[in-house]
């Protein structure tokens, strides 16, 4: 619509201003009663050297289009009143006919790589891990959508100095029974009492870097206790994966470049970017950011280090158009280091993307590991699955797969409680928020688009793609927000945020079940089938929504 209008004012301006500043000027009014769309005239007051109302008063009469009802000059803006029927009727055949394909934009398989979840090894996967997980699923579903090809990276927290505090946390207090029975519980148990005797007794913060060195120079005993704890890590993390619906291309985790770490510091001593500080070997970046620190005094390496060694890797390996680290916000100045650190070594800066995002709260306050202070995210999808469960059960007891459904809503409800906020807010943890049926939530979402499956299958529903006959003006809303997809997909992938694609979701159900209390929708007449092919077409997209934002679609609730 935007599109067919802007073409309008540039012919009838004679090219005064560009194309793309028209299309960029077109805004939605503020109340229905003014119009679909509206063009503001008052950057065209020095160019016609005119007043904002009279060039608005001149334009309405010059503007034409069977897609519009109706063009009023109002004031300094020109208001556009479109035709419903011809607009529907050019949207609905396209999204019918494509499905999944429908505004997807050819991108020839040009790779992005995501890098995601990121979990620490020997850690639960808490409620804080969530956030990365489900923001990156959904960029890399959304980059898809754009018709690119995803690599998703799940870069294992497996190295670096915990490991130093948890092997001699082992040695101090593990019950190696206890520990084979329930690794993670018991893991995380002797990490929090390391930190508590640590802040008594600083020596165990020294044993700990001491352990760690170990480690990296290939002590076997050390490499056995780490051995140990990856594994039993990622049976647990991989049960969460399967239940989120989330899969990888690649678990290479920060061990994996222990030996290409040496590239990394003879590329920057080649190019003469290493200098020494306090023992230290860093990159100085100049008066507007701390040094990018490569090594320790001790020789040990840093995350700085393994990030440069994984993006030489990345670059390498596939190739890619961009590269994205959805990496929360606490973590912006590390990676603003190393990426200037990329452009001094003469690659190409711009590539490389940090997403940050806000953390998730528990009563107002982060969740600490270290404290012991987390929710467990396997606790929280078996409390919304029953929550869920509840719900159907007192609905609709009579509901078959009952237990699959309440999987696919109570999952489906903690990942877009998440999505549905902009990407950097903070969230506050509550699952009485997640699980409600009403309101700004997936469950909501899901059940618009079970409700239409329903109507379909009882009026024996077969969908065609011969041109609507008619269009109820209570379905003209619908045939608006369905119009935005398309536009709604591209925004959410430059922006790099899935809550654009929830509220876009929530907004189209918004109009549905607005049209359900306006117009009967089985009537036996001719305007039936009309009526249901909007609907139809409507859930097409709920669903392509719901699928971008990695959540299940039941067709019964």
């Amino acid at each position: 619509m935007k599109i067919m209008i802007t073409q309008l004012l540039y012919d009838a301006l004679n090219q005064a201003i560009d194309f793309t500043t028209i299309e960029s000027l077109l805004e939605k009014p503020k109340h229905e009663e003014l119009g679909d769309i509206a063009f503001p005239c008052f950057m065209l007051a020095k160019i016609l050297r005119q007043a904002p109302a009279q060039i608005a008063a001149e334009l309405a009469e010059k503007l034409h289009d069977e897609r519009i009802r109706q063009v009023v000059a109002t004031g300094p803006y020109i208001n556009f009143f479109l035709e419903p029927l011809p607009i529907a009727n050019a949207i609905i055949p396209a999204i019918v006919t494509q499905q999944a394909m429908y505004a997807t934009q050819q991108q020839n398989g040009k790779k992005i790589v995501v890098d995601y979840s990121s979990p620490n090894i020997a850690k639960p996967f808490s409620m804080g891990h969530l956030r990365s997980t489900v923001i990156g699923q959904a960029i890399a579903n959304i980059a898809e959508k754009m018709g690119y090809e995803a690599v998703r990276i799940n870069h294992l927290g497996d190295w670096g100095t915990q490991f130093g505090k948890l092997i001699v946390a082992y040695k101090l207090w593990g019950d190696a029974e206890a520990i084979r029975k329930h690794p993670i519980q018991e893991l995380l148990k002797i990490y929090v009492q390391f930190h508590e005797e640590a802040e008594k007794d600083a020596a165990l913060d020294d044993q700990a870097r001491q352990a760690f060195k170990a480690l990296e120079e290939g002590d076997a005993a050390a490499l056995a206790l780490w051995k140990e704890f990856r594994e039993a890590s990622l049976v647990e993390f991989n049960e969460i994966y399967e239940l989120l619906g989330v899969h990888f291309d690649s678990y290479n985790g920060e061990a994996f470049y222990n030996d290409k770490m040496a590239r990394v510091v003879h590329e920057l001593e080649t190019k003469k970017l290493l200098t020494a500080s306090e023992g230290a070997q860093v990159v100085d970046l100049g008066e507007e950011l701390p040094p990018c620190l490569i090594k320790k005094k001790d020789g040990a390496t840093l995350y700085a280090t393994r990030d440069l060694a994984a993006a030489f890797y990345r670059l390498d390996t596939y190739q890619p158009e961009k590269l994205f680290y959805v990496v929360g916000g606490e973590q912006t100045l590390h990676f603003k280091q190393w990426f200037y650190v990329i452009d001094k070594l003469g690659y190409d800066a711009s590539k490389f993307t940090h997403i940050p995002f806000g953390m998730m709260l528990k009563d107002g306050k982060k969740m600490s590991t270290r404290k012991g202070k987390i929710v467990l995210l396997s606790d929280v999808l078996s409390d919304t699955m029953e929550a869920a469960k509840q719900t159907i059960l007192e609905k609709n007891p009579n509901l078959s797969a009952i237990d699959e459904v309440a999987k696919q809503v109570g999952i489906g409800a903690v990942i877009f409680n998440d999505l549905k906020n902009d990407r950097q807010n903070d969230i506050e943890f509550s699952i009485e928020q997640m699980v409600t049926f009403e309101g700004e939530t997936g469950p909501y979402v899901q059940y618009t688009n079970a409700r239409i499956h329903t109507l379909l299958e009882k009026a024996q529903f077969d969908a065609t793609t011969a041109p609507l006959q008619s269009l109820d003006d209570a379905l003209w809303p619908t045939i608006k927000v369905l119009e935005a997809f398309p536009a709604t997909i591209e925004r959410a992938y430059a922006q790099a945020d899935p809550s654009q694609i929830a509220k876009f979701s929530l907004q189209l159900s918004r109009t549905v079940n607005k049209f359900y209390g306006q117009q009967k929708v089985l009537t036996n007449d001719n305007a039936q089938h009309d009526r249901l092919t909007v609907l139809y077409t409507a859930s097409i997209i709920l669903e392509e929504c719901l699928n971008l934002l990695g959540i299940e679609a039941p067709q019964h609730m």
